[in-house]
């Protein structure tokens, strides 16, 4: 049976208890919520290594952090300390998007790399497998080849895959009618509309969605209803093409549920500020309360090196409005493949939205950190401080280079810092009154 179909029977299995106990509840509530559909577990049964991850309704927001290599950037070796830099700064998952290279390899490799969440688009891998093993184009894939690739992730233990089953042609049609400036910015909704195009068939993942239940229900596999028409600038965001589809997704949700399939929805995408909590609560109410994996979102589209920051500004928004996992952008986003580097930036970003967003909902312990925080910087506890900082290597390399002088505060104000006057000035107030 999947973790739903225990739930559905009142029973807390082994892995509700474990993941309850990550996010400080009682198994229970994980138990109610993946009855609910409000909460998933990702863990595929296939995954030896693999710590089971609890996403939904009333726990810690999540972040997840996007690898892969690309057919101009090879190294494997590379990816695997992305791997490693994304989980030792927090990222909750790891997404393999590998499209270059020995894609089979670098997915396994990352599998067996950490115990992290893994998460993948196998249609990527189809359309690969197309090309190098069959001289075929994209477009030639058959149904049975698409199959494959999602059958071959989910045997290496992927704990959830990301399908585009709501880019239909009817949402194709909706998008050409109105207009867009960017179209389908999803590499996986463009490989669809180009087969969807080219055969002119409708989306095998959408007219065959009990096939793919099958599969995903087999290995207790999460589906992650993907956002083929997310909007990839912000005068795209939240219109027909983007909701038509979110509809679908809704749809497609229950009939997964049914099915006893775990299902999360991703969002968008680039979005104004203030149209994120209004997508919040549309995809809540469309898609039944079910998890929400939005990508930023990002708030402008003029800045690019920096996107690492619009994306913290819209997600942070986005887990305050009821997101439950936010995927990261770095700060090559738009630009190349990220570095080591910018995948470190981008995950501690997102998990400053993340925290943000935490405190807002009022999730356990989030405030509590900050409380501690402050209590620390009071007492210029700067062991403490390190302790309860997101990104603790940093705020000691700074604080390091800056010298350290006698008087304990930092180099801003020195002798004058706020702190110490204040406790002067109570010392010599109780030395009075004593």
């Amino acid at each position: 049976m999947t973790q739903l179909d225990y739930a559905r029977k009142g029973i807390i299995t082994d892995k509700m208890k474990e993941a309850a106990l990550a996010e400080g509840v009682a198994p229970e509530i994980i138990r109610a919520g993946i009855e609910a559909g409000t909460i998933i577990i990702c863990h595929n049964v296939k995954r030896s290594n693999g710590r089971p991850l609890a996403v939904g309704t009333g726990l810690r927001t999540k972040v997840n952090a996007n690898i892969g290599t690309s057919a101009d950037d090879l190294d494997i070796s590379k990816e695997l300390e992305k791997a490693r830099v994304a989980v030792r700064h927090g990222a909750d998952a790891i997404m393999d998007l590998s499209t270059g290279g020995p894609v089979d390899e670098i997915r396994r490799a990352i599998i067996a790399e950490t115990d992290a969440c893994i998460g993948s688009v196998p249609l990527y891998q189809a359309a690969l497998d197309a090309v190098r093993n069959k001289n075929k184009a994209i477009v030639d894939m058959t149904v049975d080849d698409i199959f494959a690739g999602i059958v071959k992730h989910a045997e290496d233990g992927v704990d959830f895959i990301t399908v585009h089953c709501g880019v239909t042609r009817s949402t194709v049609e909706r998008m050409r009618n109105e207009g867009r400036i960017m179209d389908v910015v999803s590499r996986g909704g463009a490989f669809t509309i180009e087969w969807m195009t080219y055969n002119n068939m409708e989306n095998p993942l959408f007219e065959h969605f009990d096939r793919l239940l099958e599969i995903t229900r087999e290995y207790d596999m999460v589906l992650s209803l993907g956002d083929g028409f997310r909007p990839g600038c912000l005068a795209d965001a939240t219109d027909r093409a983007q909701i038509h589809e979110l509809i679908l997704l809704g749809e497609l949700t229950q009939r997964a549920q049914k099915a006893g399939v775990q299902v999360m929805i991703e969002g968008p995408g680039h979005v104004p500020l203030h149209q994120i909590e209004a997508n919040i609560l549309l995809q809540k109410r469309l898609c039944h309360g079910a998890p929400f994996y939005v990508l930023g979102p990002l708030v402008t589209d003029i800045a690019p090196g920096y996107d690492h920051i619009t994306c913290a500004i819209g997600g942070a928004i986005a887990a305050s409005a009821g997101a439950d996992f936010l995927c990261y952008v770095t700060p090559s986003e738009h630009l190349r493949l990220p570095t080591v580097e910018d995948v470190r930036e981008g995950v501690i970003a997102a998990r400053i939205a993340a925290h943000a967003g935490d405190i807002a909902k009022g999730v356990k312990g989030a405030i509590e950190q900050d409380i501690r925080m402050a209590k620390c910087r009071k007492k210029l506890d700067w062991e403490g401080q390190f302790a309860e900082a997101l990104d603790p290597e940093k705020a000691r390399r700074l604080r390091a280079e800056s010298g350290v002088a006698d008087h304990g505060a930092c180099t801003m104000c020195g002798e004058f810092c706020a702190y110490k006057v204040m406790d002067d000035a109570m010392e010599k107030q109780q030395a009075v009154k004593a």
